[in-house]
């Protein structure tokens, strides 16, 4: 199974999270933008978020939230 990186802010170091544990989640801006993201908890509970662009969201096959 494929694993996704993402940037843990707490310990200011790269993760890697398992593709199974990932959601894909839309952001509406204050001014009506579209941000698309990937959400994911770390082990220890934290959440984790990293912005992708549509095209990489379109291809993601995880559940939405």
């Amino acid at each position: 199974m494929a694993s996704i990186e993402f940037y843990d802010v707490k310990i200011k170091a790269k993760v890697q999270i398992d593709e199974k544990d990932v959601r894909k989640t839309k952001f509406n801006t204050k001014n009506g933008q579209v941000r698309y993201g990937l959400r994911a908890k770390t082990s220890d509970g934290r959440n984790l978020t990293k912005f992708v662009s549509k095209p990489d969201w379109d291809k993601m096959s995880v559940p939405e939230e």
